[in-house]
């Protein structure tokens, strides 16, 4: 689908005149407890321990290239960690684009982390998400801190869409090995999420942006990854800049391999574990 952007276009009207539910499975409410809520006409989900806790907080972003919906595998992986680590998740249901724009899409969750932090404290919450909820999630993280906020206790970046422009070199030498993502079709999705934006915005492209002040930052990339190469220009930028950054490499691992049901991804999950627990990298 990606591979064309025509294909890609028409799948995201389809999804809009006929969208799939972001409700959670089921099957999750057998061994943590679901609620939620409305804050400012966006659903908003609370995932926790069926035992309360005071483990901390964590607000998860969703990836889907900005106009696919929460799905069955982002819940499993939430509801895992909740009860790996006693930690309550709280996940927004953005609105997906075109409805959706960045400009609006990261000043509302900035709002609603800063909400959380200012209830319990900046220091007993963590910034998650995964592919373009990865970008979101260094886009607000960004906000949070113009906003005058302390660091984070994590941010967890999960294949993160840090350049939405599709033009780094190396795409070219990743795209023929990723069995999943290609610019085309990403690069149109991304369009329709920056709006009026320029590709080059941090809020759409946070490797453009100013990477000071965020905390420290775990990252899981594969290397079948289209989005290694935005994976890659991050650990470039923290080398040069000096900022924590706990580097995840996945050989051969495709696009959001610690979600996937597959035997390399129970590794990945212990390290989240313990960057949401030990507030990731103190390098």
């Amino acid at each position: 689908m990606f591979s064309d952007p025509e294909r890609t276009l028409a799948r995201i009207a389809e999804l809009r005149k006929h969208p799939v539910s972001f409700d959670p499975p089921a099957s999750i409410a057998r061994h943590v407890n679901v609620s939620s809520h409305d804050v400012g006409g966006w659903p908003v989900f609370t995932i926790a321990p069926k035992t309360p806790s005071n483990a901390g907080h964590v607000v998860y972003l969703h990836g889907g290239s900005y106009v696919f919906q929460i799905n069955p595998l982002h819940w499993k992986f939430i509801a895992r960690l909740v009860r790996a680590t006693g930690t309550t998740f709280t996940v927004p249901i953005m609105p997906l684009a075109p409805e959706g724009r960045a400009a609006v899409v990261v000043d509302r969750a900035a709002t609603i982390v800063q909400s959380i932090v200012q209830d319990v404290g900046a220091e007993n919450v963590s910034i998650m998400g995964d592919s373009s909820g990865g970008g979101m999630t260094m886009a607000v993280s960004m906000e949070l801190r113009d906003r005058k906020l302390p660091p984070l206790h994590a941010i967890v970046l999960i294949a993160p869409w840090l350049d939405i422009s599709g033009t780094d070199p190396m795409l070219a030498e990743i795209a023929p090995h990723d069995p999943w993502l290609a610019v085309p079709g990403t690069h149109a999705a991304g369009a329709l999420y920056r709006a009026e934006l320029d590709e080059s915005d941090w809020r759409v492209s946070p490797i453009h942006g100013d990477l000071s002040g965020l905390g420290p930052i775990t990252l899981f990339t594969g290397t079948r990854d289209l989005v290694h190469a935005d994976a890659l220009r991050l650990r470039e930028r923290a080398q040069h800049e000096g900022f924590a950054l706990d580097f995840q490499v996945g050989e051969g691992m495709i696009h959001d391999y610690p979600l996937l049901p597959i035997p390399e991804a129970a590794h990945a999950r212990r390290i989240v574990e313990r960057a949401i627990v030990c507030g990731g990298s103190t390098v």
